[in-house]
């Protein structure tokens, strides 16, 4: 199943999301995957991509995920916990973030991110849970 994407970004209106850039590209049942742009508006006081930053990515495209595949009961999903492991740095460009789900319960989901750069390298791997809750 395949979800509307026009629909899905336009909610980024007056958000983090927005505001970091973050699109979402695809979304199909248990796969989100979503860009960033690397400018100055993200970048840590040395330059580079901030890490907090990559975990907004990551957080985003698990919860956009989570919500996809629990909203027709209902239902909402809330991050309980992220963590991540930033493998290079990035000054500039788009990267990429890939999501799937690797557990999907009913109370929580468990999520595996990887984000790249432009060159398809891995610049940070994250894992986030989500608690389902009622809408």
């Amino acid at each position: 199943m395949n979800f509307d994407l026009d629909s899905i970004n336009k909610a980024f209106d007056k958000t983090l999301g927005r505001t970091l850039g973050i699109v979402v590209t695809e979304a199909i049942a248990g796969r989100v995957s979503a860009t960033m742009p690397v400018g100055s508006h993200n970048h840590q006081p040395m330059g580079l991509l901030h890490g907090g930053a990559s975990v907004a990515l990551a957080e985003t495209v698990a919860s956009i995920g989570g919500w996809l595949l629990v909203s027709d009961q209902g239902n909402v999903v809330v991050g309980l916990e992220i963590n991540a492991n930033h493998m290079r740095s990035v000054t500039q460009g788009i990267v990429t973030a890939v999501g799937h789900v690797i557990h999907q319960g009913r109370s929580t989901q468990v999520w595996e991110i990887k984000i790249t750069s432009d060159e398809g390298k891995l610049v940070c791997v994250s894992r986030c849970t989500l608690a389902v809750i009622k809408g």
